[in-house]
């Protein structure tokens, strides 16, 4: 469900939503930060708790997509399309975006009331992302039917990592994360009715005719090494844009 070894082209045909939420990801760090009018356009769009009790309700959807940080937007980005695409394929593209808004709104919106109008200018696609794992932590505790246990542990010891760092950096919107996660989980019984696990999709926009199925390490007991190693590194390079989002 989370090696991703496809090519670029393919990627973006089987995942159109994650690959347009990216996108604009990085076409709004560029702008923000080397474009004329950035400033303006981070001004209008970030989370900002005064302003959203004015009536400026937009602001709890815009900064889902916004980061400042070369790290942050790296770190957020590299999360999606690692941990994205297999609900984008089980739940549909509508259901997916739904889902993922709706997370993100839903830590917005506990910003806003509980951290109050003093809280600090926030925004980066944390609590929606942090929505998508709230969706597996259902799947993990109560459709068990649609992940298998190697993938769940990697879900829970990625989950319970995310939740460490989120209290211990000073710079992260706990409330974000923890409402977002919230959020994900609590929506996740509605939008999985119908769900069906992740290898019984068959990718046809491949070119190469690549197929995932996350039982196969299963099957071939040699694979299992290099699957570990791969997700591993793959976790190790989200810690270090991690570390980097405290220096930058």
């Amino acid at each position: 469900m989370f090696i991703r070894n496809e090519s670029f082209y393919s990627f973006r045909r089987n995942y159109p939503v994650i690959t347009v939420i990216v996108a604009i990801h990085l076409l709004l760090f560029v702008w923000m930060n080397f474009l004329p009018f950035g400033y303006l356009i981070r001004n209008i769009g970030i989370g900002f708790n005064p302003a959203v009790a004015q009536g400026e309700y937009w602001r709890l959807i815009t900064p889902i997509f916004m980061h400042i940080g070369v790290g942050h937007v790296l770190f957020n980005s590299f999360s999606l399309v690692l941990f994205g695409p297999a609900l984008e394929k089980m739940l549909g593209k509508i259901k997916f975006i739904t889902i993922y808004l709706s997370a993100g709104i839903i830590a917005n919106i506990a910003t806003f009331y509980l951290g109050g109008l003093s809280y600090p200018p926030h925004l980066g696609a944390s609590g929606a992302i942090f929505g998508l794992f709230g969706v597996y932590l259902y799947m993990v505790l109560n459709r068990k039917d649609l992940i298998d246990q190697a993938n769940s542990q990697i879900v829970m010891t990625i989950l319970i990592i995310g939740l460490i760092m989120t209290f211990i950096n000073s710079n992260i919107n706990i409330l974000a994360h923890l409402f977002g996660l919230i959020g994900g989980a609590a929506l996740a019984p509605i939008f999985l009715v119908k769900a069906r696990p992740f290898y019984t999709y068959t990718h046809i926009h491949d070119p190469e005719k690549v197929t995932f199925n996350p039982n196969r390490w299963r099957r071939r007991r040699l694979n299992n090494k290099v699957v570990q190693k791969i997700l591993w590194i793959g976790f190790g390079i989200l810690v270090v844009i991690g570390i980097l989002m405290r220096l930058f």
